[in-house]
């Protein structure tokens, strides 16, 4: 080998260690400012500068190598710290810096789940808006929204409302078993209905009942679930509460109110008291502080039968997330996308259940079961009336129906007809079935004039453009339009002051 090759070789070490120095300073002088700043390189410390929005202390850790990926002992990101932290400036920074918005850490929770869980709205708002999906759910089962409720948190909870309108009832149902009343006001003003059901019939009032949930129970009442609701087993939520030993709970929900005469109701009674609740939920919204005092007279709900509202709107034009006072109207499975749809928001829903209950029918005799005041069994013969009550039997038979356990079979079931003199009103009643005091009724916005109206089941109207609609189905959660002229169905889900 040439004598200078030996000299060449023996002086590269000698070049190579000015590189290897000058590599080591960014890091070095990383750690050092880190150091300065009150931080070290450690997993714990980056956790805590991404929780405190330090960003510029973050940039410190990445130039010093740290990997931004790296997860503490519960395995949970920095972005989950930030999330929980409030920290937007440095969850913007980790999704800059390739952290994906979902990213699952102990027991598959999300950053969204993170702030929901720690009370942070305005974080949850801003993952949201970064893509972050509010269906996902934990290992546990439980999405963000069923979290905002577990952990009592109505904030966050407002947040994810409009973002996962399926769950809302739900939400609702858990909401009582907690006695959350902060969620269960947040839940009913996005649309959550109190007329909701588990598998088993048990209404929120019931659940609240159950579980000894005094100021959940007291808000169900106030905003309008139904006291003499049955379960699949025909218990009340009085029932619930005197079970479970809560005397105190059964003593308010049997407390005598106007609502609680057994007598049928016209359409127009029912919508009054959904177009006042409406304005008091308006006003406690715009004004939080204003939240007792009376809302403004407004003027009574229209009947939707034969009206006119607004022109209708291709739901075609109907995008997620676009506020219902500008597109009122949501597609359903089986509609058409080049259907119209009026511009209808559904507001409320109400039906009115009685303490009373038909058991059987004999020989033109009607045999009641009667809750209120005090439970008794009553018989009344046909063209007799109700003990206590107005209302008339001037029909008792038996007919048969298609048995609900059985499609393909039928059953005699026992059937009465009343009628209430005062208002004229009838009402055909099933043994087996709660008695209702008038049809389901929904409130609907005609969301280009704000006027109100009520809508039942086999109303048909029309919209300014002359398109006909007829009222299929009016359910707690919404109400089924079908397009006279093309059969195709929309559905107007249900949608509080807020939604």
């Amino acid at each position: 080998m040439h004598a200078g090759t030996f000299k060449l070789l023996g002086i590269l070490p000698w070049l190579a260690l000015p590189l290897a120095t000058s590599c080591r300073k960014p890091a070095d002088a990383a750690k050092s400012e880190l150091e300065e700043a009150g931080y070290k390189m450690t997993t714990a410390d980056w956790f805590r500068a991404a929780s405190g929005n330090q960003t510029e202390v973050m940039k410190k850790f990445t130039a010093g190598g740290f990997d931004v990926k790296t997860r503490d002992e519960k395995g949970a990101t920095a972005l989950h710290a930030a999330a929980a932290g409030g920290a937007e400036q440095a969850a913007d920074f980790l999704l800059d810096h390739g952290l994906d918005v979902d990213e699952t850490g102990p027991n598959q929770r999300t950053p969204l789940m993170a702030a929901v869980q720690a009370g942070q709205p305005a974080m949850a708002a801003w993952l949201i808006a970064q893509g972050a999906d509010p269906a996902k759910k934990d290992s546990d089962g439980f999405s963000a929204l069923m979290l905002a409720v577990k952990y009592d948190k109505p904030g966050a909870l407002a947040e994810i409302c409009p973002h996962d309108r399926e769950n809302l009832d739900a939400a609702l149902l858990l909401a009582s078993i907690t006695g959350s009343s902060g969620c269960i006001d947040v839940l009913t003003s996005y649309g959550a209905s109190v007329y909701a059901r588990m598998d088993d019939g048990r209404t929120p009032l019931m659940l609240a009942a159950e579980n000894g949930q005094q100021d959940a129970a007291n808000m169900l009442l106030e905003l309008g679930a139904s006291r003499f609701s049955t379960d699949e087993s025909g218990r009340t939520a009085a029932d619930f509460a005197i079970t479970a030993g809560h005397e105190e709970i059964a003593e308010i929900i049997n407390r005598p109110s106007a609502a609680s005469a057994i007598a049928l109701a016209s359409e127009a009674e029912a919508g009054g008291p959904m177009s006042i609740a409406l304005a008091k939920q308006t006003l406690a919204e715009k004004n939080p502080e204003n939240e007792a005092r009376p809302p403004e007279p407004i003027a009574a709900p229209l009947s939707l039968a034969g009206t006119l509202v607004g022109k209708s709107v291709a739901p075609a034009k109907i995008t997620a997330g676009i506020s219902p006072s500008t597109q009122g109207s949501t597609n359903s499975e089986n509609s058409s996308a080049d259907a119209a749809a009026p511009p209808l928001v559904m507001r409320a829903y109400r039906e009115r259940e009685l303490p009373i209950r038909l058991t059987t029918v004999n020989a033109g005799n009607a045999t009641f079961q009667l809750t209120s005041p005090s439970p008794r069994t009553v018989t009344v013969a046909t063209g007799g009336t109700i003990p206590g009550t107005t209302l008339q039997v001037i029909r008792a038979r038996r007919r048969m129906e298609q048995s609900k356990l059985n499609p393909d079979a039928t059953e005699e079931i026992s059937v009465v007809e009343i009628l209430d003199p005062s208002i004229g009103a009838r009402r055909e009643w099933l043994a087996g079935r709660p008695a209702t005091a008038h049809d389901p009724v929904a409130l609907v916005e005609d969301s280009t004039s704000g006027k109100l109206y009520t809508a039942q089941a086999g109303q048909s109207f029309r919209s300014e453009d002359g398109v006909e609609f007829i009222v299929t189905g009016v359910r707690p959660n919404q109400i089924v339009i079908e397009n006279a002229s093309t059969g195709a169905t929309q559905t107007l889900s249900l949608r509080g002051t807020r939604g």
